[in-house]
């Protein structure tokens, strides 16, 4: 243990010395981080183990139609992340500025819009899967296996967004452990579950998604006693801002600022889902060997993306909390020390996938043909990552602050002026075809970091940040 203490601390000071981050913010930002990485890890292995179940017992058609249903999973779960994130802006910022009651308001209404969105949100989700599913896939045995697996997920929203706004509660009072503790558990229920269900019972696609949704649940429950003010083992993990039925309901006042803070965040995140519909459907016009593969490449950078998890959520928290003090110039201290870090991160992550880019591919399909065109796909998305990774990090940092506009039309920009058009013209230039796919799928990452970094370097989101501190209502 002392040997790994001294290699800890070697390499904060070769870091400090190379000024990437100083030791001390390192400590704090890596505390913050890496339970949240591990958060990231364990909620995106749910997909990933799902498709490389049904990807291993029935073929590409299942792994296409669950590209598919997860598609329409994403948005609605984007659209609590949006939500989400204007809770941990709110909370860390009048926790940080010692305003206990009006952090715990914020929580209180995160829920209630939770329950207002979700529940709709699952019955639509579980009555019209088939047809939704069919709007994007052309491909009858595709539509069937990913119909399956939409409607019997969609109970599960309800719980994901729940499961969101306790993560980011616990975020925004500097406690990442617990929701790790929650998720980790949850993962390794989902891969027993899944496993228990695909491959003992036979159950196939449907096993799967009774798989994700009985361990989302699990997860719910879990969560429920700490956010209540109990604690779990040893004293620990109760939410120093705990969930109760304390009137007024509704803060009017709160509610505007959430709606303000959260609506670019909702905003930016559907547009990021909703563009996979018509990146899908030019995919289908390729074939579902090419769908199974645009899904098999997200999917690798959606897990390589759980290290931005925890930078993301670290920016959010320190450069909120500090804000909050008033401390605008160690706010923009610990932004900027979290963005070189995370770019480091990811820079040596990226190497290691696209060495490993067809073994990898081979863990979701098997047949050559499949295997080689996913492996390009995971190649491009490892790339692809270091943008997501350093742009993951300053969208946290000015998420803490409240600037959530600027990140917003970045993504906006990066989406639909390039990633979508280069996407189309692969259908009308025949020498491009799938490779449009591959240079859409580095567009939309590259362009939202190149905007959003220079919107931190303007140090306009400290203006922003003043009117959403304690007493700034007052």
């Amino acid at each position: 243990m002392s040997r790994l203490r001294r290699t800890g601390s070697t390499l904060a000071r070769a870091l400090a010395s190379a000024g990437v981050i100083d030791e001390r913010r390192l400590e704090d930002t890596l505390e913050l981080a890496w339970p949240r990485i591990v958060t990231g890890f364990a909620i995106m292995s749910k997909r990933t183990v799902d498709l490389a179940l049904v990807g291993i017992v029935i073929g590409s058609t299942a792994v296409a139609g669950l590209t598919i249903a997860n598609a329409f999973w994403m948005v609605a779960k984007f659209l609590a992340i949006g939500l989400a994130g204007g809770t941990v802006s709110l909370v860390s910022q009048n926790y940080g500025g010692g305003d206990v009651d009006r952090a715990a308001a914020v929580v209180r209404l995160s829920v209630l819009l939770a329950f207002a969105v979700g529940v709709p949100t699952a019955i639509v989700f579980g009555l019209a899967a088939e047809p939704l599913v069919g709007l994007v896939g052309d491909d009858p045995d595709s539509i069937r296996h990913g119909a399956t697996y939409l409607a019997i997920v969609a109970p599960g929203l309800l719980f994901e967004y729940l499961n969101l706004i306790a993560s980011r509660t616990y975020a925004g009072v500097s406690d990442t452990f617990t929701p790790m503790a929650m998720r980790a558990g949850g993962a390794i229920a989902n891969i027993a579950l899944s496993s228990f269900f695909v491959l003992g019972l036979g159950m196939g696609v449907a096993g799967a998604a009774f798989g994700t949704t009985l361990a989302t649940a699990l997860v719910t429950v879990a969560f429920s006693w700490g956010m209540t003010g109990r604690n779990y083992l040893r004293g620990r993990g109760a939410s120093p801002v705990p969930l109760t039925l304390s009137r007024p309901f509704v803060d009017r006042e709160l509610l505007r600022q959430i709606a303000q803070v959260s609506a670019p965040l909702i905003a930016r995140r559907v547009a990021q889902g909703l563009v996979v519909f018509p990146l899908l459907a030019i995919a289908a016009t390729f074939g579902p060997v090419a769908v199974a593969a645009v899904g098999v490449g997200r999917q690798v950078r959606a897990l390589l993306g759980s290290f931005s998890w925890g930078f993301s959520i670290a920016a959010s928290t320190l450069v909120g909390q500090e804000l909050g003090a008033g401390e605008e110039t160690e706010a923009e201290a610990y932004g900027w020390g979290i963005v070189r870090l995370s770019a480091l991160v990811y820079v040596g992550a990226a190497a290691i996938v696209v060495a490993f880019g067809d073994p990898i591919a081979g863990v979701f399909v098997d047949d050559p043909a499949n295997r080689e065109l996913s492996a390009w796909f995971v190649r491009v998305a490892a790339v692809s990552v270091i943008a997501l990774g350093i742009d993951g990090s300053i969208t946290g940092a000015l998420r803490g602050a409240g600037d959530t506009r600027v990140p917003f039309i970045a993504a906006l920009a990066g989406l639909y002026l390039v990633a979508l058009p280069v996407a189309w013209l692969g259908t009308v230039i025949p020498a491009l075809g799938v490779g449009g796919l591959l240079i859409a799928l580095f567009a939309e990452t590259a362009v939202p970091m190149v905007v959003n970094l220079r919107r931190f370097r303007s140090n306009r989101w400290k203006a922003v940040s003043r009117s959403y501190r304690p007493g700034a209502a007052d």
